[in-house]
Order: structure tokens, then C-alpha cells, then sequence
């Protein structure tokens, strides 16, 4: 295997509780891995979009949600989650979203983000950014856990390789929000209304929960041009 010669700056601007953030996640780190006997890697940064910054303390079942934001009929939402599950699963990804499931408020979430990737370094883990986003991942759409619960953000930065203490400190401090307000701010301000977004190299954008040819033929593109 090659070493890498070319290092993509990937900024993946996306939400806890986005469903094709989970496929766009995994179609791209399929492409990188295909990439990497041409030299081609990536430093990933996750940038926070809330997609429900509005919502209330308590959640929204997702029908309800799905059907007030979009006028999706209950038949269409469950339709649209068994479509979802199934580009999430050539992915690897295990969703288990049902009827019952609720969407939250996901602003600590990526407080904590923001947190692991400023401190996972010094905690001598690699990639601990993209652990803890994956670790949140799974306790949303596959455990189907609350995720303003200060116990769940904290086992998820557990299972992450993270201090747990730490991350709770964090979370009760309030640490970070204005720091993520300004990231929020400026990816609006970039033009990106949805997501996930991947945005290459500060300037080239691919939209959306694409699959992996997508992601590998625009990357070795991109690598080609800078």
C-alpha cells in the first residue's frame, strides 16, 4: 500500500439526526479507503448543522415531526425510514428506527464534538471526532436513545475512547456554544441549508447521502486539481 501523498481537507458538515448523514458518512469513508493505493487521504472535521434547533426539551416522535415539517402521511414516513435503513445497511450501518422514535434537540451533541476534536489529541486518540460522531450515530438511530441526556452524550464520548468525567464537565458548563453558534453561523452563511455537506478542500461541495462511486470519482478529481 502506498502512503499517502495528497491529504484532502474534508469538512463534513452535518446533524446527529440526519439519517443520510449515516449513509453520506459511509460512502464516503468507503471512497477514501479505495483511494488510499493512489495516495489519496483525508483530514475530516465535522461541523455542526441543527436541523431542529427549535425543538422542544421533550423531543418529537418522528412521524409527528417527519409529518408537520415535511406533510409526509405516516404511510410515506415509514416508507421513506424503510429506504433509509436499507442505503444505511450497504453501508454497514445498523438503523432501527421505529414508529415510536423521536428526533432531539442536538445542540450539546455537538458541543461535545467540537470538544473531542479540539481534545482527542491530547488524549493520544486518533480520529476521536469521527469515533464520538459515530458513537452518537448509534445511540440515535440504532439504540434509539435520548440524546439531551447528559448520561447518553457521556457513554457515547465513553465509547469513543474519551474521559467520560471530562465530557460531562463539559456538557454542565455550557463549555463551547459559542463556538459552535459561530461554526453554525458560518456554514450558513457559506450557503449550506442542508445536509450532510461535504465540502472539500474549503471550496468544492458534495451534497447529500451519496454512495461511494460518487464520493471516489469527485475526490480523485478534486485531489487531481489541487
Amino acid at each position: 500500500m502506498n502512503a499517502p501523498l495528497k491529504t484532502l481537507k474534508i469538512d463534513f458538515v452535518s446533524d446527529v439526526v440526519c439519517p443520510w448523514c449515516v449513509v453520506g458518512l459511509g460512502g464516503l469513508d468507503t471512497a477514501l479507503d479505495a483511494l488510499k493505493d493512489e495516495g489519496i487521504a483525508a483530514d475530516i472535521a465535522f461541523q455542526p448543522f441543527e436541523l431542529n434547533p427549535q425543538i422542544a426539551p421533550e423531543g418529537e416522535n418522528i412521524v409527528e415531526h417527519i409529518g408537520r415539517k415535511y406533510g409526509a402521511s405516516p404511510e410515506q414516513s415509514a416508507a421513506n425510514r424503510a429506504m433509509i435503513r436499507e442505503r444505511a445497511g450497504e453501508v454497514g450501518f445498523d438503523m432501527r428506527m421505529t414508529d415510536d422514535s423521536r428526533i432531539w434537540n442536538t445542540f450539546d451533541a455537538h458541543r461535545l464534538l467540537h470538544w473531542a476534536r479540539e481534545t482527542g489529541p491530547g488524549q493520544g486518540i486518533k480520529d476521536a471526532q469521527k469515533a464520538l460522531k459515530q458513537a452518537l450515530f448509534t445511540a440515535h438511530f440504532t439504540e434509539n436513545r435520548n440524546l439531551t441526556d447528559a448520561g447518553v452524550l457521556t457513554t457515547a464520548a465513553e465509547k469513543a475512547g474519551l474521559d467520560r468525567a471530562e465530557a460531562g464537565e463539559v456538557l454542565a458548563s455550557g463549555r463551547y456554544a459559542q463556538a459552535v453558534r459561530q461554526a453554525e453561523d458560518l456554514w450558513r452563511a457559506r450557503g449550506i441549508t442542508s445536509v450532510p455537506a461535504v465540502v472539500v478542500e474549503g471550496k468544492y461541495l458534495i451534497s447529500g447521502g451519496q454512495p461511494a462511486s460518487v464520493f471516489e470519482e469527485a475526490l480523485r478529481k478534486i485531489a487531481s486539481e489541487v
